[in-house]
This record gives C-alpha cells, structure tokens and sequence, in this order.
C-alpha cells in the first residue's frame, strides 16, 4: 500500500445543483475544495478525477429501465417521469443531470478501486454520500447512489466483507435497500429517529432479511441529541460490530447535517463532535480493515459555516495530516466566501468544544435517558444475531 491518501475531485461535480431554491448548494462543494486548498491539504493527498460511471457500473445497483429515465429528464428536464422521483420538488430535473451525476459516482467508484488496489490507503469523496438514491428512483436530493455503487465495486473485484458506516443525519436507506439480503455488507446507520425526520425508515427492528440478517443496523436517535450523547452513541454500536464482522475495506458516509446550525434537521451536533467521529472511523479502519478507507460526504446545508470545515478536517485527518481545531482560517479563503455569498465566513476550525467528553457505554447505562433507550433498543435489535451479547 502506498500509504498516501487520495482526494477525488472534479470541479465538474459542483455541476450537480437542482437550482437557486434548492438546499442542496454545490457551493459547498466549491468552498470545502478552496479551504483544503487554503491549508495547503491538496499538496498532502493526490488529487484525482475519476471518469463517469458507465452504464455496466450504474447497473450494479440501478435498474436499467430508472438510468434510462434519468437519461431522458438530463435531456429534456421538462418531461421528467415522476414516477421515478424525478422532476419533484426534492429531486427537481435539471440539464445534464445523467452526466454529473455519474461523474460523482465515478469518483466514489474509484475511490473503492484506489483502496482496494493499494494505490492509496484511504480515499475521500466528499462530493459523494448520495445514499437515498434507491435502485429504482431518486429520492433525498439523490440520483444515483455512489455509496452503494463503491461498495457492490468492492463486491465485483473480490472483497468478500465490506462495512459501511452512515453517521448523516437521515437513514441511509438507499445504502441499506441494495444490500438489505447481502450478508458481505453490513450497514450501520446513526440517525435522527424517523418519527421526525426524512425518510422515515431506520428504525432498530430493521435488521436484513434472508442471508443478511442482522446485516443492517439502525441507531434511531430522539431530536435534540448533542454531542455527549451522538458520540457515545457511536462508540457504543460501531466498534463493536466491526470487531466482529472483521470487514475489509470500511466506507464511510459523513454528512454534516446532524451539526445544530442545520436547518433540515434535529440534531445538537457540534463540528468538533462530527470531527471526533471521524477520527473514529480512521482509528477503525485501521483497528479493523487493514486501513482501507472510503470516505464520502452526504448532507449538509448550512453551506457555509458547517461544511466545508467538517468536510476540511476530513480530508486532513485521512491525509494524515490534521488541522487542529482551534486553528485559524485563512483570510484569503473568508473573501472568497463573502464574494461568492454575501455571508461571513467563520473564523476557527472549532465550534469551542473539543475536545468532546462523553461516558462510555461500557461505564453503564441510564435507563431514563433517552439516547441510551436508543442505543439498548439497537444493541437488543441486531446483537444477538451476530453473536454479540446486547
């Protein structure tokens, strides 16, 4: 393994815009590339831009008959075909639609294949993470599902046990519906609860079915969940399981809507707390997959103050090169902010809580305490089922 990390990106990826009223800015992905710029980050990673997926790889999990109509609302957005989620008002059908979006899935796919061939020990994609798309339609703000795609990739080129990891604030329910029988993939999904929030599935008794149950895992946690509670959350679920499953690679999707600025969702997540997660998950992929990292962005629509900077530390921290949060900003990179959208951009790589405190599960358990109800519901839910006590 060359031990270098790579960082997929085309500037044609900001291309994926639904229009001026949508929530789903590329902005975002414009800012986060200048500020990984602006700390010198790209000279730490390889920047690669990966080619578009093809049809035979949108194939390994998209149906045929769904391409074809993303492909006929790329070419005339008017006529896009609802039934398909398409031309909606969460999906809204837009020109060239079919070729960015297979340019993100490329970068996600070639992110699996860098890891998976050792070219690069971990990968990042942040303009990736589109797991709502499902194997039939769009949906969430997603057309096709790069997350799946990277992973049934890994499946084709042999990997026999692949862990996916969703800390975004919605379910991912895409990622979890292409491989709901498939017992080499487990998926675990942090969540809001979905009795609040979008799309309303991920609850703890959704476990696989078939070969794969007890292949898909849901932590559904209560609106209003901070930072103690999300990241003891995680630590009491995630590392667990993948000891367990012993996964190969490990892929990760971070999207930044769980932080409290977000204005789509229910969370208290700081951006320190989101940056201790990742940490997390680079410690696990190396505890646990040998070190091979796949890691994707997803949702976040506070675009300016959230993003850019949670999607920032990511790539320092797989770079191996991590910017300490109470750094300071690069000057240059709040002008560009303020030229391209009139708001102020933060100062600090820190939201003023790091580092995040938070008890271990192993300490004990409060049966009172929301949070903890959410976590005993999960581990009762899919533990028993791998082996593991609850």
């Amino acid at each position: 393994m060359s031990g270098r990390a790579q960082l997929m990106w085309d500037e044609a990826v900001t291309g994926y815009d639904f229009g001026p009223s949508h929530p789903m800015d590329p902005v975002r992905l414009d800012l986060t590339r200048r500020l990984v710029g602006a700390f010198g980050l790209d000279r730490e990673v390889q920047v690669v831009a990966a080619k578009p997926a093809g049809e035979s790889t949108l194939r390994l999990v998209h149906r045929e008959d769904y391409i074809d109509a993303v492909k006929a609302a790329s070419a005339d957005p008017a006529g896009a075909d609802g039934s398909y989620g398409l031309g909606t008002l969460d999906d809204p059908a837009f020109a060239g639609m079919h070729e960015v979006s297979a340019l993100i899935a490329g970068q996600s796919v070639g992110a699996a294949e860098a890891v998976w061939r050792g070219d690069a020990e971990h990968a990042v994609n942040f303009a990736g993470g589109l797991h709502h798309a499902m194997p039939g339609g769009a949906s969430g703000f997603c057309i096709y599902n790069d997350a799946s795609l990277a992973i049934a990739r890994l499946l084709e080129l042999g990997a026999e046990r692949v862990a996916y990891v969703d800390v975004d604030v919605h379910h991912g329910d895409g990622v979890q519906a292409a491989f709901w029988e498939d017992p080499r993939v487990l998926t675990i999904s942090l969540h809001e609860h979905p009795r609040t929030l979008f799309p309303q599935t991920g609850w703890p008794q959704e476990t696989g079915a078939g070969a794969g149950e007890g292949a898909a895992v849901n932590l559904a946690l209560p609106a209003g969940t901070g930072d103690a509670g999300w990241v003891r959350a995680f630590h009491a679920v995630v590392p667990e399981l993948l000891a367990e499953f012993r996964p190969q690679v490990l892929v990760t999707q971070h999207g930044a809507d769980t932080h409290f600025e977000d204005p789509l969702a229910h969370l208290a997540v700081s951006l320190d707390a989101q940056r201790a997660v990742q940490v997390a998950c680079h410690e696990l992929a190396h505890a646990y997959a040998g070190g091979r990292w796949v890691a994707l962005g997803g949702g976040g629509y506070a675009v300016v103050d959230v993003v850019p900077r949670s999607w920032t530390h990511l790539v320092g921290i797989a770079a191996g090169k991590p910017v300490a949060p109470e750094t300071v900003i690069p000057e240059s990179w709040r002008r560009e902010v303020f030229a391209r959208t009139r708001q102020l951009g933060p100062q600090r790589m820190t939201d003023g809580r790091w580092p995040v405190a938070y008890e271990e599960w192993e300490a004990g358990y409060d049966p009172a305490d929301r949070v903890d109800q959410a976590v005993l519901a999960t581990r009762r839910a899919v533990f028993p089922l791998r082996g593991l006590l609850p």
